[in-house]
């Protein structure tokens, strides 16, 4: 059967639905010698005649072993097309995308990706998975992977932004303004586990002069945040981090620059090396750099 061509169904098809070889052939735009031809391969592949052919102006007849090569040949079909139409919407943009993300984005630059993804490809399947920190994340599961570091491997990267350090603490804590990095030696900090870009954030602290006391570390944004509210310490956070959480309008937060600067933690857009990009994930990574783009302006 793997001799069958999806060409000789729809030739069957449409002679069994016209009655005539001459009008299948007007119907698909062949000759009727193709139209012979290409029923003479279906038969020779099924090991039988698919029609009896009466001859003159008497209809053609289909026989008990074209019903059944007819009856499947259908569904084949109706499946191929099936096939087409899936086709057609992954290269519109249809189709599925598997997103890992880390936590500062999913509240500052990912609602801007999806927004612009459902407006331009309303019916794309975006699948998303936030990276638990401290365990490798699992690229090739991914079609896309936002990180703050780059991997071993063969990974392929574009750099989305540099995400500056800021310090968040209760009002009163420190003078408005800039605070001296030095300043935060010994006082407590609210901080992540030490993994990703934190411990090199902790060393370039140290370089600085500045050793704080960790009194307790969460890699929730919205747990430090909630911590410091309570007076449990300040926070040296991304800039991402803070801005996607509302911290500029509440009034028991202060935000304050950091002096001198700390090194930046890099995000990154990854993929597996070498793998074909689907439409849709090489329009998420163009939407990515734009939205990274306007918020590297807004910094």
């Amino acid at each position: 059967m793997t001799a069958v061509e999806l060409r000789h169904l729809v030739t069957m098809a449409a002679i069994a639905d016209e009655g005539s070889f001459g009008r299948a052939a007007t119907r698909l735009g062949y000759t009727q010698s193709t139209i012979s031809q290409q029923i003479a391969a279906l038969e020779k592949a099924v090991g039988g005649p698919v029609f009896d052919r009466p001859g003159g102006p008497r209809p053609v007849r289909i026989t008990p072993l074209g019903a059944v090569v007819l009856e499947h040949g259908r569904d084949l079909l109706a499946r191929a097309e099936a096939l087409t139409d899936a086709v057609d919407r992954f290269r519109a943009g249809a189709g599925r995308i598997d997103i890992g993300i880390f936590q500062s984005m999913s509240n500052a630059m990912l609602p801007t990706v999806v927004r612009r993804l459902r407006d331009e490809h309303p019916d794309c399947d975006i699948r998303m998975t936030e990276e638990v920190p401290g365990r490798p994340p699992r690229i090739d599961e991914l079609d896309l992977l936002f990180y703050d570091s780059l991997l071993d491997g063969d990974v392929d990267h574009v750099k989305l932004l540099d995400d500056r350090y800021v310090l968040v603490a209760r009002p009163g804590a420190f003078p408005d303004g800039p605070v001296r990095v030095e300043q935060l030696d010994g006082q407590p900090l609210v901080a992540y586990p030490p993994v990703c870009d934190q411990p090199r954030m902790e060393l370039a602290l140290a370089r600085a002069g500045a050793r704080p006391r960790i009194v307790f570390r969460s890699a929730g944004d919205d747990t430090i945040l909630s911590m410091v509210r309570a007076g449990m310490g300040s926070a040296v956070l991304p800039w991402l981090a803070v801005h996607g959480s509302g911290v500029a309008a509440d009034e028991r937060l202060r935000v304050h620059e950091l002096r001198p600067e700390l090194p930046p933690r890099e995000v990154f857009l990854l993929w597996p090396a070498g793998r074909s990009h689907s439409p849709l994930a090489v329009r998420t990574i163009d939407i990515a750099v734009e939205a990274a783009a306007d918020l590297s302006r807004r910094m």
